[in-house]
């Protein structure tokens, strides 16, 4: 399988070309052109890993596509291409930072018959397969650091993090969408279907965490954490099934804009 990415400067562009240099399934192209940071993993890619100008420039090189620009904003434009030409697209997290780009990219995904995924790539840490796989739970408590003026997106760009691993354990719909803020914290209760759901978005340095009806743990990250996410998109890439359904794209972006919202 030949692999396109767009957007670069993100670190979880070093783990894909990393895993993918000597596989089966490699990166062939990467889109911004001819720069530092490309001819850097260039040098560490595949043989024959080519730099492209535009996102656009990678139709007729791949068969699938990573999308991985830090800013959510970017997404929406940067998959409409290949959403439209049917090729299998992974937007790393966030989907987008609006429920109406979200939305835009599931509606062209659906119309071009496109398999498509999105999510934080702790939904699939072994740690929260696991308690996914021991549910449903009556409350769940999510916690990772965020900040509010990130360049890319505010809370959307961290904030996806426990989100997705909350929402994960707590599937079905949410009823009800509250969001305080103290001098350390923004916190989310939500109800989802029979589950009571805590967010905690801490402003300043700290673990991501997660509890279950059961004690808190440290959901650690490894030099290989990025693995299991990016193994999900490549099966769904060779098999045309989504590993996450389009409802559940949804749910994450729907709660971040609500905190956005109330925050504002």
């Amino acid at each position: 399988m030949r692999i396109g990415i767009i957007g670069t400067e993100n670190s979880h562009v070093d783990h894909i070309v990393d895993h993918l240099a000597a596989g089966p399934s490699r990166v062939v192209a990467l889109s911004g052109g001819d720069t530092p940071r490309n001819r850097a993993l260039q040098a560490k890619g595949s043989p024959g890993l080519s730099l492209v100008d535009r996102p656009e420039d990678l139709l007729g090189l791949v068969d699938a596509v990573v999308v991985a620009d830090r800013h959510g904003d970017l997404h929406r434009a940067h998959t409409v291409p290949f959403l439209r030409e049917g090729l299998p697209v992974f937007v790393d997290k966030p989907l987008a930072c609006t429920v109406e780009d979200a939305s835009a990219i599931i509606a062209k995904a659906q119309a071009g018959k496109a398999p498509l995924t999105s999510f934080s790539a702790l939904r699939w840490l072994p740690a929260v397969d696991a308690l996914a796989a021991a549910g449903p739970f009556r409350r769940v408590v999510a916690s990772g650091p965020v900040d509010p003026a990130s360049p890319y997106g505010g809370i959307f760009f961290y904030g996806i993090h426990p989100v997705d691993v909350a929402l994960r354990l707590a599937p079905g719909h949410v009823s009800s969408c509250d969001v305080t803020r103290s001098a350390d914290r923004i916190v989310v209760t939500a109800e989802v279907s029979t589950t009571e759901v805590e967010i905690n978005l801490l402003l300043g340095d700290a673990p991501f965490t997660v509890s279950a009806d059961s004690a808190t743990q440290v959901l650690e990250l490894d030099e290989h954490y990025f693995v299991p996410g990016l193994e999900a998109f490549l099966t769904m890439a060779s098999t045309g099934t989504a590993p996450v359904s389009h409802d559940d794209l949804l749910r994450p972006i729907h709660l971040l804009a609500a905190t956005a919202k109330a925050i504002a």
